[in-house]
């Protein structure tokens, strides 16, 4: 009896020094006390630092690398970067999605980066080649979205990969992976800081494939500081395609309702189920689902009538509820990064045209970002350490600020910093015709302007601003709100928000040149150069889009009900 006992606590006590659904990178048991924790994460930080270095550190700079050196017009240019990040960003989706569904966090990562790596080894050899043959540009391209393809499994895997490291379950795990959000920002502008500084200044003076030789080299370094945090890591159990699951839900409410109108031909028993349908929709539609929570709950209802493969659980149901709700605030999302791809399109080539000395040092134009960056790192730890206790002490809740609160100040700086920079290339405009003997702008497009650069900054402090509320916000919110089942996918949205910003940046910058160009007028954004462009009217036509995208963003996000520990 006395040796029963003793091996019931035995067992009791091993139970509990287990992470359920979670094993090592040997695929054994995770311990508690052993794997997991902040040790873990910043492991993951160090990484993001070598890795954001190394994609930023050419996307800051491509446009100019495509228009100086490869002979790309300023629009055909800025439409190749948009391009190019949005895919990279696009892609997280998909690492996202092979991580929950069939391999780990940790084994996407290795493979992203060497794809990555190769594409920044193809992009070398074409720098150093520097040819601007059709040849050439296949291989750039080639090279380019070999990167894109690294990026976007690298960006899909790592955020959720760290913050997998902590315990869900207790207040002290949800702060810690709430400061890991923060910091993960932080290291994202640490690497960045490094890209658009020294890195830009190597491509400026020694040549591009220096530039991309460092970014060859931060990946590569990046694996065995990865690596080197195996043993501390703990991995999450993929638990087989979310897609899958989603589907089935839609599948079987479709199949279910379309059913249920095809039975109710009788008369009587038709006006008998509506009144009690009626009721019970009513109460649905008084809840928080609504439409969405009746036409979903079709599939329990008629669970029996069913074939067996559209059977579902009440934990898939409740899990396509959870993700048809986040869609609307993922969607508000994508306005504010299209904002963000003009700080690596136009406004690098608005500086371009300025005085860009400070003192007796000539700043290369794509070093902009450098305020924002600096403006971040100083913010993030800020934040997590001084406006977040007080916001707590204020509101008396856990996170003091909501995930949606974060996500709705960025959304407000996002709008100040479009009215900004429309004031800015309005005022470049009227210093540019008063250096002008005549009309013709492009008269004075061969010496910089007798304005600074510094203006330009303004608008890349209130977009950095914004980005650090934004999707720090958008990362946390998706990964604490998803299921658990999907929550790399889930927070790979942050991601594919950014992606669809950039290819709509592109639609909108094809589709302002159609509409303005009409009638045989000139387009807005047409030239042989930036002088010749419409670029202050394009940016307060942003302002009033990003206006209207915040009243739809305010609409959906004073609905939403969280279903994680908010209060």
């Amino acid at each position: 009896m006395i040796m029963s006992q003793a091996f019931d606590h035995m067992d009791e006590a091993n139970r509990l020094s287990v992470w359920n659904g979670y094993v090592d990178w040997r695929n054994r048991r995770a311990l508690r006390g052993r794997h997991g924790g902040m040790l873990a994460a910043s492991f993951v930080l160090g990484v993001e630092v070598l890795e954001n270095l190394a994609f930023l550190a050419n996307a800051s700079n491509l446009v100019l690398y495509l228009s100086t050196k490869m002979g790309f017009s300023p629009s055909g240019a800025a439409n190749a970067v948009t391009a190019f990040m949005g895919t990279a960003f696009f892609l997280a989706l998909l690492g996202g999605f092979l991580a929950d569904a069939f391999f780990t966090t940790f084994h996407i990562y290795l493979v992203s980066a060497a794809i990555e790596f190769l594409g920044l080894m193809v992009l070398t050899v074409q720098a150093h080649e520097h040819s601007t043959e059709p040849w050439s540009r296949v291989v750039l391209f080639v090279g380019l979205y070999l990167v894109a393809l690294g990026v976007g499994g690298i960006k899909g895997s790592l955020p959720p990969h760290g913050a997998e490291q902590f315990d869900n379950e207790t207040p002290s795990g949800r702060r810690q992976r709430s400061f890991f959000f923060n910091y993960f920002i932080f290291s994202l502008s640490c690497g960045a800081l490094v890209a658009v500084t020294v890195v830009v200044w190597l491509e400026d003076n020694k040549g591009w494939s220096y530039g991309f030789g460092v970014s060859t080299a931060a990946i590569l370094i990046s694996v065995p500081v990865f690596l080197a945090g195996s043993r501390f890591y703990r991995l999450k159990v993929p638990s087989g395609s979310p897609i899958t699951t989603l589907f089935k839900v839609l599948t079987a409410a479709c199949y279910a309702k379309c059913k249920r109108r095809r039975t109710s031909s009788n008369a009587v028993t038709c006006h008998t189920r509506n009144d009690g349908d009626d009721n019970e929709n009513k109460r649905n539609s008084d809840g928080d689902e609504g439409i969405l929570g009746s036409f979903l709950d079709e599939v329990v209802r008629a669970r029996e009538s069913l074939p067996q493969p559209l059977w579902c659980t009440e934990e898939q149901l409740e899990d396509v509820k959870i993700v048809i709700k986040i869609l609307p605030i993922f969607m508000s999302t994508i306005m504010l990064n299209c904002c963000l791809a003009q700080l690596s399109t136009f406004s690098v080539q608005q500086a371009s045209t300025m005085n860009t000395k400070l003192g007796s040092f000539t700043v290369p134009p794509a070093a902009l970002p450098v305020f924002p960056v600096v403006f971040t790192m100083i913010l993030a730890p800020t934040y997590n350490h001084f406006l977040l206790p007080l916001a707590q002490k204020a509101t008396k809740t856990e996170t003091g600020i909501t995930h949606l609160q974060r996500i709705g100040t960025g959304l407000i700086l996002s709008i100040v910093a479009m009215v900004v920079a429309a004031l800015v290339e309005t005022k470049r405009k009227h210093v540019l015709l008063s250096c002008c003997s005549s009309n013709n702008s492009s008269s004075y497009s061969s010496s910089p302007l007798p304005i600074t650069f510094l203006w330009v900054a303004i608008q890349y402090v209130f977009l950095g601003s914004a980005d650090l509320f934004t999707l720090a916000g958008m990362m946390e919110f998706f990964f604490t709100e998803a299921p658990s089942t999907m929550r790399s996918l889930a927070t790979s949205l942050s991601w594919a928000s950014l992606a669809m910003g950039y290819y709509l940046s592109s639609v909108l910058v094809s589709a302002v040149n159609f509409v303005t160009g009409l009638n045989q007028h000139n387009p807005w954004l047409s030239g042989k150069n930036l002088n010749q462009y419409h670029l202050e009217k394009f940016y307060w036509l942003m302002c009033v889009l990003s206006g209207i995208n915040f009243l739809h963003y305010l609409f959906w996000a004073s609905r939403y009900v969280y279903r994680s520990n908010q209060g």
